[in-house]
């Protein structure tokens, strides 16, 4: 089996940063984050996860249910953070409740989400994709992807990834346990029409820490469309200089 993390080190310095473990939306994998490291180059050591199923790890299977899934990251994760080394888990729409069930487990200095509903509001979401093509196609729009331009196979492959991820998220069961104590930030586009502003307020409910809501333009992607401001938020968590105030922004 592949490992579940991969990082793409700047310097033979990096193992020593703050570490940012970031998780990608349904149906993605996480090369897409290697392109950031150069942004946070001397501040922080990018961590993506890899799902099975694509990119290095496309032979193999899937796990049968979220937990397991969050277990095998969670299990790789430890020994990185286990020296004390700070921690900023980001996750985008899918990944985010991934990385909200991560931080349970390792409680990281802070939890960043985009373009995710809360805990609480997941229950049947995905149930679509596996069922509807209809829903598949409306997915791709949002992705910024037309079907008629994508090859057969290509499209075999995305449409394969993006069910095999709605099956896991549809074996998710939020259990209402004692909140995190971390900071929590949900950023959100205003042109989401995925994740709505009460998915988003959702996640006050599931930390005693400071919350904050961050808002941009666009679609329910925007965020990793145009990173930089998040990037720049990112940094300043993993350096630890960004205080930000309970509420909403």
């Amino acid at each position: 089996m592949g490992s579940w993390l991969s990082t793409w080190p700047a310097g033979p310095g990096d193992a020593h940063l703050p570490a940012l473990l970031c998780l990608p939306p349904a149906g993605a994998g996480c090369q897409q984050f290697r392109a950031w490291t150069p942004a946070l180059a001397g501040v922080g050591q990018v961590y993506g996860v890899q799902l099975p199923g694509r990119e290095n790890r496309w032979r193999e299977p899937m796990p049968e249910t979220f937990d397991a899934a969050v277990e095998a990251i969670t299990d790789e994760l430890r020994p990185i953070v286990g020296t004390g080394r700070r921690l900023v888990v980001f996750g985008h729409s899918f990944g985010g409740l991934l990385g909200y069930e991560v931080a349970r487990r390792v409680r990281p200095d802070a939890l960043v989400v985009s373009a995710c509903r809360a805990p609480g509001h997941w229950d049947g979401a995905g149930r679509g994709i596996v069922d509807d093509d209809e829903e598949l196609d409306k997915l791709f729009d949002t992705a910024g992807l037309d079907p008629a331009f994508l090859d057969a196979d290509t499209r075999a492959l995305m449409v394969a990834m993006l069910r095999k991820d709605a099956v896991l998220s549809l074996s998710y069961t939020h259990s209402h346990s004692a909140p995190l104590s971390v900071p929590l930030h949900a950023w959100r586009a205003d042109g989401d029409e995925t994740v709505t502003e009460q998915d988003v307020a959702g996640w006050a409910a599931v930390t005693t820490a400071a919350f904050r809501v961050h808002r941009v333009e666009g679609g329910h992607h925007a965020v990793l469309r145009r990173p930089e401001t998040l990037l720049d938020h990112l940094a300043g968590l993993l350096r630890d200089d960004a205080h930000l105030p309970s509420g909403t922004a």
